[in-house]
């Protein structure tokens, strides 16, 4: 076996064992969402180009019309509906070329995968970076957790901080028309209008934290995870073509297998340099992540608890330098929406 093949660098081949319980595999939803998956990515037909010869170009037994200038033989020129026929011929062989390659592609990844499922093949392993892949998708399952729930306080609190808006305003209106009343209205009512001040400045803090947690967990996190599946793909058909070459490699050795058996080192060698640039750009965007995880989460976290805990101490003073140390700026007062609200 060449030394392509028993290459591993950080990685390792397994042998995946079956754990016994045969009656289980049936109902394994993972091993249908993984074909789905190998499925689903069919063939581009749009990015097809315009092949000259209308085959597939000068393949043996045609003859370049460049060989036979100045013979004296005349060449007739085609017309424009033949010309059209050999164009529409040579887009049709190369989009089938297309949906052939494909087709054998996604017959040696499921082949592969089921092999792996049932405990009949082996698949190529990075502990640490699996560790750290499963570590983040775990991560982010925490993550938009928190998000659900500081949507849902932003939420409550802005219906609170509208009833207590409505409730200033009814206040203020019977201090007017009641002036056995008026001075317990009057405070009620002016009590209402800070808290609700003070309201919608934590609930301008909480929206930025709310918008920032959306970002990482929607946008950075998920940019990450992309290029995970595209490097989880990457995997499974360098292993497929490696299996592939494996059983080649050890059959007979006659004229049309080694014929075979150079074109199958070829492919295996292809998709083994698309696996490892894939395994380097997701080391990459794991630890990229995982520096503005911190830094984004550090700063955040300590805007949610410095506004939390000055709204509820009552110290508006320190609830409004929080939104001027973090940069926030609120909407001018009057605003038709609150002055918190920002669009997500």
């Amino acid at each position: 076996m060449s030394d392509g093949i028993m290459s591993k660098a950080a990685t390792m081949e397994i042998p995946i064992s079956s754990n016994g319980d045969a009656g289980s595999l049936p109902e394994d939803d993972g091993l249908e969402q993984d074909l789905q998956q190998v499925m689903v990515s069919g063939p581009n037909l749009n990015e097809t180009s315009i092949v000259s010869g209308g085959y597939g170009g000068t393949a043996e037994g045609i003859i370049p019309t460049s060989t036979i200038k100045g013979s004296g033989l005349h060449q007739p020129h085609p017309s424009p509906a033949v010309a059209g026929e050999e164009v529409v011929r040579g887009i049709a062989v190369e989009k089938f070329d297309i949906v052939k390659k494909w087709g054998i592609n996604t017959y040696k990844c499921t082949k592969q995968l089921i092999s792996e499922r049932f405990g009949r093949g082996s698949r190529t392993v990075d502990l640490e970076l699996e560790t750290q892949i499963e570590l983040l998708r775990e991560t982010k399952r925490k993550y938009e957790c928190v998000l659900q729930l500081a949507r849902a306080l932003t939420n409550h609190f802005y219906s609170l901080v509208q009833t207590q808006h409505a409730l200033g305003d009814a206040f203020a209106d019977l201090s007017q028309k009641s002036p056995e009343l008026q001075e317990e209205f009057g405070y009620n009512a002016e009590t209402q209008k800070l808290l609700c001040k003070n309201g919608e400045t934590l609930l301008g803090a909480v929206n930025f934290f709310v918008s920032s947690i959306n970002t990482l967990v929607n946008k950075t996190m998920e940019d990450t995870l992309m290029t995970v599946k595209q490097y989880e793909t990457a995997r499974l058909e360098y292993d497929a073509y490696r299996t592939d070459l494996e059983e080649l490699s050890m059959g007979p050795r006659d004229a049309s297998t080694l014929c075979r058996l150079d074109a199958a080192q070829s492919q295996f060698q292809s998709h083994k340099d698309k696996y490892e640039k894939l395994r380097a750009d997701v080391a990459i965007k794991l630890k990229f992540l995982e520096e503005n995880k911190i830094k984004v989460m550090h700063k955040q976290l300590l805007l949610f608890h410095n506004a939390i805990s000055a709204y509820f101490a009552g110290n508006q003073q320190q609830l409004e330098q929080t939104l001027k140390q973090f940069n926030i700026k609120l909407k001018t007062p009057g605003a038709e929406k609150p002055s918190w609200l920002e669009e997500q």
